[in-house]
């Protein structure tokens, strides 16, 4: 699986950055419900009530990993884990071991968040997931999962982007006009 969203961001691609590794990934009221939605149609337990935090350290406090970071550019991060389970923890892998990564019944996933400086304060704000499953078990149980919950994946990416492309064109905004 492979999904890739961007959005033109008018701000330099370092603030940009910045902005989307400190976004808050629930801090829109949407996003939190699909979050929910989630544990209610998966019969998860609940989630434990979460400060507001930035989006990689969220995700790291999960089980991701930076696998590469080019800081201001680019930032990829990895888990692997079984998405179908109800509640699907995520497993870091050393970078070093991402790729072999084999043992079955997983799926490994990898997401980025790149920047590509189109002007002197345009960028394009990229954010790429791709998973992976380690046997063709894991790919058939990825597959049904998948057929459902992507809907709620791809919402949250389509929901993201825009509210960090907002953020990011205020903030650069604010900092040009104090300058």
């Amino acid at each position: 699986m492979r999904e890739r969203f961007y959005t033109t961001i008018k701000a330099p691609a370092p603030l940009v950055m910045e902005v989307a590794a400190n976004f808050d990934l629930q801090s829109p009221a949407l996003v939190r419900a699909i979050f929910r939605l989630r544990e209610v149609l998966m019969r998860s337990a609940p989630s434990a009530p979460r400060e507001p935090q930035g989006l990689l350290a969220e995700m790291k406090r999960m089980g991701w990993v930076v696998l590469v970071e080019q800081p201001g550019r680019l930032i990829v991060c990895g888990a692997v884990c079984q998405p179908w389970q109800a509640d699907a923890g995520f497993t870091p892998l050393p970078a070093e071991q991402f790729v072999a990564y084999a043992e079955p019944n997983e799926v490994k996933i990898a997401w980025t968040l790149e920047t590509d400086l189109l002007g002197p304060a345009v960028t394009r704000f990229t954010h790429e997931t791709r998973a992976a499953a380690t046997d063709a078990q894991a790919r058939s149980n990825f597959r049904r999962y998948w057929r459902w919950a992507r809907f709620g994946i791809v919402s949250i990416r389509l929901l993201l982007l825009p509210a960090i492309r907002r953020k990011a064109e205020r903030r650069w905004a604010a900092e040009r006009a104090s300058s």
